[in-house]
């Protein structure tokens, strides 16, 4: 008996780490392209069902879909409510795994297909020159899931050969809704336990298949696998930032109100999958597709019940997740990596990583903008304007450690040799915008003092800084609007003419200054001068190193 439960893991995890596999080669692959898909996020609530489901099809975990929205979320490039949306994608798209094993796993001889993919995906891995090895990942994962898979058929007998257990089983059966609840209990233990919805969906096809539940209850199951994979994310975001916890929480919420609402009409839904589906649920040929085909309707139905009530579904979240304290939910940074059923791999960990750059980018554009705020109207008193551009200095200075600590991380694992390199340049990227981040407060600071000391500049001088302080407003902008994206020859040049024009305003405006304190202007109003043209240059400076990783990233 022992061993036996122990071959069964076995074969459970075999299936999980090809699983996990299969999605680690595919989101490799398709790493680069999943920010363009993404992007649609921020359309209308359709388009951000479609993304999720889309996105989760593609790289089958629903898990790491989540953290992408996470991270989306906080980095403000998505609200709480376009964020539910996608997670209702999300859960639709998870039920393409449950297809696969039904239609592949249960249909044909699994070897048969197993072992070929395997033997494909081997030299795609080893024979680096044809840099498929991303696809060779993905092949031996499909290869051992299903060989997981065919060894977990064989461990599970057929219920008519023990009829004690049939008689357990039955004792189970036999109590209506309350059976459905227990069976909806185990379906969600399972998957606390497991942390994979995809491995309790292929036991409970197995279970199916075999005889030792009849459908309703292992439609019950299904159900209950539903709620268990939030669990799994509720679990994992105690102790994150607020966005997490209310992005977990609304996908919970979404899918106990759908388990609720589908007991009223549990039997005609069953009746409309029988419809829909050939064959007869009470055979071992027809109960795997029908409940694949459950798991699909159930999730398209409560997706469209509940997609016109986002907006009170976000509602009902911020009310049940409130701020734990005051500021918490404006508080622009948060980043950690993030321990779900099946972790996201380093190629999703760079994406959330382009997402915090982007963030830092905006931030550090803000910090010039108040900047020239400031320096425009210097009759104001500064007590307020200092005190946000120092939160904000200091929210840099922060990101920049924890962003290059996250990068670190995703270096030392197992990244494609172009998104390791592209590592490298991001870090550079971080450590140049902190310093904007730097040269912008110092510029402030140099404001305040002009302030304070009440130093006079002529209106002659300062027309002369216009076109300086404009032409770095304009580089600024462009390494915003390029960010994580490879520059072109042609940006290239532009990037470096901008700074070449920066300098040459620098050269004019000191040799300037210095004219004018020979001439007997206010020296310390003049040194100061000197010091804002300084600092200006400085960012121009950190800007081309910017545009330089920009054109080395590919």
């Amino acid at each position: 008996m022992i061993v036996r439960l122990l071959e069964i893991f076995g074969s459970l995890g075999l299936f999980l780490y090809g699983m996990r596999t299969m999605s680690d080669g595919i989101q490799k692959a398709a790493g680069e392209r999943l920010q363009t898909i993404l992007g649609y996020m921020t359309g209308n609530r359709f388009a951000g069902v479609l993304t999720g489901f889309g996105t989760t099809a593609l790289i089958q975990s629903s898990s790491a879909t989540t953290v992408m929205v996470v991270s989306f979320v906080n980095a403000g490039l998505l609200s709480l409510s376009q964020a539910i949306g996608v997670i209702m994608g999300a859960n639709i798209g998870t039920t393409v795994t449950g297809w696969i094993v039904a239609l592949f796993g249960f249909k044909f001889d699994i070897t048969a297909v197993a072992l070929p993919a395997i033997g494909i995906g081997l030299p795609l891995i080893f024979w680096k020159r044809l840099r498929k090895t991303e696809w060779g990942e993905a092949l031996i994962g499909f290869g051992l899931l299903f060989l997981g898979l065919s060894f977990l058929k064989s461990l599970v007998p057929d219920i008519d050969a023990h009829p004690e257990s049939l008689e357990f089983v039955k004792t189970l059966t036999g109590y209506g809704l309350f059976s459905r609840l227990l069976f909806i209990l185990i379906g969600t233990t399972l998957t606390v336990i497991l942390q994979s919805s995809s491995a309790s969906m292929a036991i409970t096809l197995t279970m199916a298949f075999s005889g030792w539940i009849d459908f309703p209850n292992a439609v019950a199951m299904v159900l209950g696998e539903n709620i268990g994979t939030t669990v799994t994310a509720v679990l994992a975001s105690v102790g994150a930032d607020i966005h997490a916890r209310r992005a977990a929480a609304a996908h919970m919420l979404f899918n106990i109100l759908g388990i609720v609402w589908v007991q009223f009409l549990f039997f005609p839904i069953i009746a409309l999958v029988d419809s829909i589906v050939p064959g007869s649920y009470t055979t071992s040929a027809g109960i795997t597709a029908h409940l694949a085909m459950f798991h699909t309707t159930f999730n398209v139905l409560n997706t469209t019940v509940f997609l016109p009530f986002v907006n009170w579904i976000e509602a009902l979240v911020k009310f049940i997740v409130p701020v734990r304290e005051e500021g918490e939910e404006t508080r622009r940074y948060q980043l950690s990596f993030f321990s779900g059923s099946i972790q996201e791999t380093p190629e999703l960990n760079l994406l959330r990583a382009k997402t915090e750059i982007i963030k830092m980018t905006q931030i550090v554009q803000d910090m010039y903008h108040s900047f020239l705020y400031v320096f425009h109207h210097p009759e104001k008193k500064l007590k307020e304007e200092v005190a946000e551009l120092q939160e904000q200095e200091e929210l840099t200075d922060q990101m920049q450690e924890e962003l290059s600590k996250f990068l670190a991380q995703c270096a030392m694992e197992n990244l494609k040799e172009k998104s390791a390199e592209n590592v490298s340049y991001m870090m550079r990227i971080v450590h140049e915008l902190e310093s904007v981040g730097d040269s912008c407060f110092n510029l402030l600071l140099l404001s305040k003092r002009r302030y304070d000391k009440d130093l006079h500049i002529s209106d002659e001088a300062l027309q002369d800084l216009e076109p300086y302080l404009a032409t770095v407003d304009q580089y600024l902008s462009f390494v915003t609007t390029h960010t994580n994206r490879h520059l072109s020859s042609d940006e290239m040049a532009q990037a470096v003419a901008l700074e070449e024009k920066v300098d040459q305003y620098r050269n004019t405006l000191q040799k300037a200054a210095r004219r004018r304190i020979k001439l007997g202007s206010d020296v310390k109003a003049e040194l100061l001068y000197i010091d804002i043209v300084r600092h200006i240059e400085k960012i121009g400076d950190h800007l081309l190193n910017i545009a330089q990783a920009l054109r080395q990233i590919r």
